[in-house]
């Protein structure tokens, strides 16, 4: 599989400062995502982990991570890994997100992404694919379970 998105990471993740300018052309191709402060720690087909670091402009009234940004958080490692783990004759686009707030998220955050649904090699692409995203707390409890469907298209 022939994916432009793995093979930049690939060779960043090599570099000094290469995760830190993936980081950022993440953030130069989709602007919103700059209101939440993360990192892409890991990216491959089925996988993607990202860090958030808790602060200010990311809580509530209640001085906890708000629950908009989680759900950015989740779209940021969602993303990424449904890119790298379609083919690149694919695309796909957000066009849902169940959402489960668990705990209070009350310190920096690691968000995981993976499919509900593997696809097996040979098999042909759903239209559908779900990203499950969990996201836990620096004491491993779970904060927020998201599902993100992508509708997904030949290009």
């Amino acid at each position: 599989m022939n994916n432009r998105t793995l093979n930049v990471w690939n060779i960043a993740k090599k570099l000094p400062f290469g995760k830190i300018l993936f980081n950022q052309v993440i953030q130069l191709k989709t602007p919103y995502f700059k209101s939440i402060r993360t990192k892409i720690i890991e990216l491959r087909p089925d996988f993607c982990q990202v860090q958030m670091s808790k602060e200010k402009r990311g809580l509530n009234h209640l001085d906890t991570v708000h629950a908009i940004a989680l759900c950015n958080l989740a779209e940021l490692t969602g993303g990424p890994m449904t890119e790298v783990t379609l083919p690149p004759s694919h695309r796909w686009i957000p066009d849902g997100m169940q959402v489960n707030y668990i705990k209070k998220a009350t310190t920096d955050l690691t968000a995981v992404a993976y499919p509900l649904t593997p696809i097996q090699a040979g098999q042909s692409i759903p239209n559908r694919f779900v990203a499950c995203v969990e996201v836990h707390d620096q004491n491993q409890a779970l904060v927020f379970r998201a599902e993100i469907n992508m509708w997904v298209t030949s290009r």
